[in-house]
């Protein structure tokens, strides 16, 4: 894993901005950490703790994915999703919500899972998970955030949730694997993977084929991805953070990496 460390040191050198990286081979159980503990503004990221506590409810049957949510023209909010421009009234059921949550980084469909779990049981789940620096307060696209604090995450914490998820032993086998399987779906694919080869085209050249189970992050000034690559029967974690960076070269600098973990990967495979 050495050379994957120098590659992605020698990445993030030039910069001038922060950056939180760990990245954990779960084969080999290498692992490197950088600025691990460096606490960051959460952006969407704090939306994979918030599914983790869906499936939380969901296992205590507190709540079921098959419930049906009807959408209120008042629970709607801007940035990034679909449900805003959706027909108030309509009805989505829980795991769509939650799905829209992740791969379209919907806010609505966030801050209608935060009613329903509440924010005391999602800031337990970042505890139980063993999320001990990162914090939880504010629901989305709110003109007056909580005062008590801001939603804050590190590498460090981030890391310790995939890895957990990543091994099954988040929530349930069951809820890890379910997880996982929406995080591959994610159509926002423009740092970590967006170098990589195309997972639907034929490797001529013999490199295995890819999936990637991620989530970003984004607001000005701040850009991440974290996710779990899957390449052949390797498994490795990235969470990669950055604050007060050009927009432009951290996602330049996040593909880089994502690209070089690949490499690293098809190597040991």
């Amino acid at each position: 894993m050495e050379e994957l460390i120098s590659k992605v040191q020698k990445l993030i050198k030039p910069s001038k901005g922060t950056w939180g990286i760990v990245l954990e081979d779960l084969n080999s159980g290498d692992k490197w950490e950088y600025n691990e503990q460096e606490l960051f503004y959460a952006a969407s990221v704090i939306k994979v703790p918030i599914m983790v506590a869906v499936f939380r409810a969901v296992e205590r049957l507190e709540l079921s994915l098959s419930d049906w949510i009807i959408l209120d023209k008042d629970e709607c909010v801007g940035g990034s999703g679909v449900l805003q421009h959706l027909t108030p009234g309509t009805s989505l059921s829980l795991s769509d919500i939650m799905l829209l949550m992740i791969i379209q980084s919907d806010n609505t469909a966030t801050n209608l899972l935060i009613d329903l779990v509440g924010v005391e049981n999602i800031q337990q789940t970042m505890k139980e998970a063993g999320m001990e620096h990162s914090t939880f307060y504010n629901k989305l696209m709110l003109s007056k955030p909580n005062p008590h604090g801001t939603n804050r995450i590190a590498a460090k914490d981030v890391g310790i949730l995939l890895t957990k998820m990543a091994q099954g032993e988040i929530v349930s086998e069951q809820a890890s694997k379910q997880m996982i399987e929406i995080m591959k779906k994610q159509q926002m694919r423009d740092c970590l993977p967006e170098k990589l080869p195309s997972p639907y085209s034929n490797f001529d050249n013999g490199m295995p084929a890819w999936e990637l189970a991620n989530k970003g992050g984004w607001i000005p000034g701040t850009r991440h991805d974290v996710g779990i690559f899957f390449v052949g029967d390797r498994k490795l974690v990235a969470t990669v953070l950055s604050e007060k960076e050009d927009d432009v070269l951290a996602k330049r600098i996040l593909s880089q990496i994502g690209y070089e973990i690949y490499q690293y990967l098809c190597k040991e495979e």
